[in-house]
């Protein structure tokens, strides 16, 4: 049996989130007390105070002030610090001066679909049960303060310069340029190839090829990240030659705008594409050339499908 007046041990809190912006500019907006008073506390809560002394056994200190204008102090200390990699830190919120409930919170954050996903893990130790009302709305907590961190990152990269890439593939195809014009024009051809592999959920599909046609493609991850592409049209030359342009969201953030060129040419193997992409990058997402990467990824599909 537990005794009386005990501590509460409740499960811990675990929660995901995938931010477009890279890991070293997320993990700053969590280093810097300036950073961390525009958006370190819920909805209708604001963060007037907060004192950062960024380094193992460093204080860190946030006041979240009510919309009555009651200030709830968090208090604790930083145990490790991993650059652009993880966070542990210990916290106690304290009522005049008596402290209701403790909380060791590890924070990792990973590179993932050109932006970081951030896993938020905290352990509580709860001394006073009436306190337990605030641990058990800690999710929602959690996920409203996450939504303004989203607005500070948004703030942060749309004042970082677009990176620019270009590259070209070339393939060759073991079917004819008819063959191989369609399986590009035809909804029903290209639905066998163009979309993501293992861990894609197709969400909806439009495609119109003419000059002035638009295409559509939008599918969620196991993330949770929800990726769209939207294309038009400018050049359509049966059998020859393919141009468009088209952005890509990473949920709602436009990460890049590019224009593809796709020349077909008969080949005595069947077909030679050369596929020539121009892209800009936008709001601070770091290409690393995956985007070549997947474009190689969808023509290994396409060629499968051309055989299937």
């Amino acid at each position: 049996m537990p005794e009386a007046n005990a501590p509460l041990t409740p499960p811990p809190l675990v929660l995901r989130r995938w931010f477009a912006a890279p890991p070293a500019l997320v993990f700053s907006a969590w280093s810097s007390a300036e950073h961390l008073k525009q958006w370190f506390s819920p909805a209708g809560f604001t963060t007037p105070h907060a004192e950062v002394d960024f380094r193992p056994g460093g204080v860190c200190a946030v006041c979240m002030r009510a919309p009555d204008g009651q200030e709830f102090w968090s208090r604790g200390t930083y145990l490790e610090i991993v650059p652009h990699e993880r966070l542990v830190s210990t916290s106690s919120m304290d009522v005049a001066g008596e402290v209701k409930f403790t909380a060791i919170s590890t924070i990792t954050f990973a590179a993932e679909a050109g932006g970081t996903q951030v896993v938020v893990q905290q352990d509580y130790t709860v001394f006073d049960p009436e306190f337990m009302a605030a641990v058990n709305g800690a999710p929602q907590g959690w996920r409203t303060t996450l939504d303004k961190l989203v607005a500070l990152l948004g703030t942060l990269t749309a004042a970082t310069p677009a990176e620019h890439a270009t590259f070209t593939i070339e393939r060759v195809f073991t079917a004819p340029p008819a063959q191989v014009f369609r399986a590009f024009t035809s909804p029903e051809a290209k639905a066998q190839w163009f979309a993501g592999g293992d861990g894609y959920t197709l969400l909806s599909r439009e495609m119109d090829v003419r000059p002035g046609g638009r295409e559509h493609l939008s599918g969620r991850w196991a993330s949770g990240v929800v990726s769209t592409f939207d294309a038009v049209y400018f050049d359509v030359t049966p059998e020859r030659r393919l141009v468009y342009a088209y952005d890509m969201h990473l949920d709602a953030c436009r990460i890049s705008v590019s224009l593809a060129t796709l020349d077909f040419f008969a080949d005595p193997a069947g077909t030679r594409l050369v596929l020539t992409e121009q892209g800009a990058f936008l709001n601070g997402y770091q290409d690393g050339g995956s985007r070549q990467h997947g474009t190689g990824f969808l023509l290994d599909r396409l060629a499968a499908s051309l055989t299937a």
